[in-house]
């Protein structure tokens, strides 16, 4: 008997390469198992869940884990114990997209816990493992017992020479468009990306591509669950009590409808949870052994009122108009001793934004399974409790704020000016003072705001907007800048970063099963109205970058030298530049190409190490006088240092006018002497002469042996 019997196989051509998802050979004791290989990269997906409910969790507990093992790249970890620890950060990024597009799709009311682990076997660096990942946890899921409505396919969409194509070479810098989607057949249901600039039409279009590139993956994943699927274990959502739901609806439905639409958030948030405890107190024991199905009733007329008066009036919880940008207030050099600072106020959205400069030895050097990196834009977004008003313990960053942190950072990251116009390492920190609707897109205009005030030459200012949907099957709201509670009841959640010339970042999660092209049409042209009228209001505080630095940036000046002289520079063990560092206290970074970065602190430190740099790697010129001292004699001359580590021969007949019988008449070692060069051979020695240096200042040098 075979040891594999039901091994089932599944290949298809994906972007011009095989992928194949197999079932049925690894990991057999799961709900459901698939492993995936594209290309090279191979990722196996398990899907686990327990037999028993939990109910009154208030959520779904579903867990994705994305987990990155070092011999997948032929790399051992770092480390002191040579072991995989904590996901790094693009680890949990990928968790979070696969978690985004699988979670709606569960039945809702299921409290069965669910656990997803991708684990990545082999990287060959050109095929994306995030792919293999979300693809095989559709197919895991599909394939299970588990009750899930997928499958959903997932797909990179790049842009060479102004050619759209499906599964780009992993990190390929030729492409300058960088779209990852997900989606079922009838349509998209995620989108994460960035590009240089895009407009509203080619974003449309690259989506278009991507979607049709996934039929071959539906159609794969339909035949596996037809070979080797498990039927559906039955799922009936608890009961819900309709005489007692209908009673405490009447009890609530007058006060809800005053209470959702209070505008200020807090205020709003207390009168809602005061309904449900006076409901409660009112019904005494009967509503004390029922508060959990009073709160849940309470909470869904709020959200059926609110979603009822958008569709048929037009009416959003704070008065605006559908496509109505709150209030906004911007100000910027806040902080007297940052290199820039700008705090970002949107409604009842506060974000406080930082900028520290700093040199290429500040950059971040990231060692990822795709291969090694460094990173010279750094943004890093907090969200602490005290932003909506919570107690919370105080943690490292979550993969929220990980996530959040990186839209933002890929939305600006493409008006970054070039390292070589602009050396620095910039690190941004975002602190989110107060949050009620899309902080990640006030952290983008905070972040621009900052950087313009510190004098970063940015290409163009940039700015971030959040939109929303409700959606009853027939009649469509696109709602622009959302709040939270529009987030939490809607049906789509969609971010959009942009200059006024295009985007450069995109984010989208919809909780219907799929968005049709028409409305996401609508949703970019009302992101763009609203994103210009976002960067208007930030251009009436700043609209250009400063002219200069923040009074307490460092500067850097950048001198270029042969880069045959960076070791003279170097000297031995170090010592020349670690010598021009403790002297003068600047921060040098050389590389390759032989450009010398001088970090400092003011111009008079600088102009020192930009003296001592050109001392170590000045190269002689014929006819150029200096001040050299001996380093050695010799019968038929002197050897004279002229700068450190290059020397050249006075030769005994150029030390004097007069004939010389000892050259230790004139010079002895150590001496200082003023020589001239007066010829370079084609081996690059040099010919020294004191005479002629001693005659071009007008000296004689006749009676040299006499005075000895």
């Amino acid at each position: 008997m075979a040891l594999y019997p039901n091994v089932v196989k599944e290949t298809f051509d994906f972007g011009g390469t095989p992928m194949t998802l197999e079932t049925g050979r690894m990991a057999k004791q799961t709900a459901g198992s698939v492993l995936v290989t594209h290309g090279e990269t191979v990722v196996l997906v398990t899907v686990t869940t327990t037999h028993a409910p939990r109910p009154g969790m208030g959520f779904f507990p579903l867990v994705v884990d994305y987990v990155e093992k070092a011999y997948a790249a032929g790399k051992l970890p770092g480390g002191f114990f040579k072991r995989e620890a904590r996901p790094s950060e693009e680890a949990t990024l990928t968790c979070r997209l696969i978690d985004r597009p699988i979670r709606p799709l569960f039945p809702e009311g299921y409290q069965h816990e669910v656990q997803v682990i991708a684990t990545v076997l082999s990287v060959d660096q050109v095929t994306d493992p995030r792919i293999c990942g979300l693809i095989g946890a559709s197919a895991a899921l599909s394939i299970s017992d588990i009750p899930w409505n997928g499958p959903v396919g997932g797909v990179t969409v790049g842009r060479i020479d102004g050619e759209w194509v499906v599964c780009p070479p992993l990190n390929s810098e030729e492409s300058d468009v960088d779209l990852l989607l997900a989606a079922r057949r009838d349509g998209i249901v995620m989108v994460e990306g960035g590009s240089t600039l895009l407009t509203e039409a080619e974003a449309i279009e690259g989506l278009r591509r991507g979607h049709e590139a996934l039929a071959p993956v539906f159609d794969a994943i339909d035949s596996l669950v037809k070979k080797a699927g498990k039927e559906k274990r039955p799922f009936v959502p608890e009961p819900v009590d309709e005489e007692f739901a209908a009673k405490i609806r009447g009890l609530a439905k007058d006060k809800v409808a005053a209470a959702a639409y209070i505008p200020e958030k807090l205020a709003r948030y207390a009168a809602m949870g005061q309904i449900s405890k006076d409901i409660i107190a009112d019904l005494g024991d009967e509503g004390a052994e029922r508060s959990g199905e009073i709160k849940d009733v309470v909470g869904g007329l709020k959200s059926e009122i609110v979603r009822h008066n958008i569709l048929t009036e037009g009416r959003r919880i704070d008065g605006r108009g559908l496509a109505d940008i709150r209030e906004i207030e911007c100000e910027v050099g806040i902080l007297p001793r940052t290199h820039g600072s700008s705090l970002f106020t949107r409604g009842e959205t506060q974000g406080l934004v930082t900028l520290t400069l700093g040199s290429r030895k500040d950059e971040q050097k990231i060692d990822a399974l795709s291969g090694a990196y460094s990173r010279r834009f750094l943004l890093h977004y907090n969200f602490p409790a005290f932003s909506v008003g919570e107690v919370r313990m105080l943690r490292g960053p979550g993969r929220r704020e990980i996530g959040h942190g990186t839209l933002a950072m890929r939305g600006v990251t493409p008006v970054i000016p070039d390292a070589e116009d602009f050396p620095y390492t910039m690190r941004i920190v975002s602190e989110i003072l107060e949050s009620n609707g899309s902080s990640s897109m006030a952290t983008v205009c905070g972040t621009s705001l900052a950087m313009m005030q510190g004098g970063v030459p940015l290409k163009a200012p940039v700015a971030g907007i959040a939109m929303g949907l409700i959606s009853d099957g027939e009649n469509v709201a696109v709602l622009s800048d959302i709040l939270g509670d529009e987030d939490h009841l809607g049906d789509m959640d969609f971010k959009v970063v942009g200059t006024p010339d295009g985007i450069t970042a995109l984010q989208m999660d919809i909780k219907i099963e799929s968005l049709g092209w028409d409305v996401l049409a609508t949703a970019l042209e009302q992101a763009r109205e609203g994103r210009l009228h976002i960067l208007g209001e930030m251009a009436k505080t700043i609209e250009a970058p400063s002219d200069d630095l923040g009074e307490y940036a460092p500067r850097i000046f950048t001198v270029l030298i042969n880069p045959d002289k960076i070791r003279d520079l170097i000297g031995p063990g170090g010592k020349h530049i670690k010598g021009i560092v403790a002297d003068t206290g600047v921060d040098i970074d050389v590389t390759d190409d032989g450009r010398v970065a001088i970090a400092a602190v003011d111009g008079e430190s600088a102009a020192k190490a930009i003296d001592l740099i050109r001392s170590y790697t000045e190269e002689p010129e014929v006819g150029k006088t200096y001040l050299g001292t001996v380093a050695k004699t010799v019968d038929f001359g002197a050897f004279v240092t002229i700068m450190p580590g290059t020397d050249g021969l006075c030769h005994i007949s150029e030390l004097s006018e007069e004939r010389v019988r000892n050259v230790e008449d004139i010079l002895r070692v150590g001496d200082e002497v003023l020589v001239k060069v007066i010829g370079i051979d084609n081996r690059g020695k040099i010919k020294l002469s004191r005479r002629a240096a001693l005659e071009e200042q007008g000296e004689s040098t006749s009676s040299d042996s006499d005075d000895e």
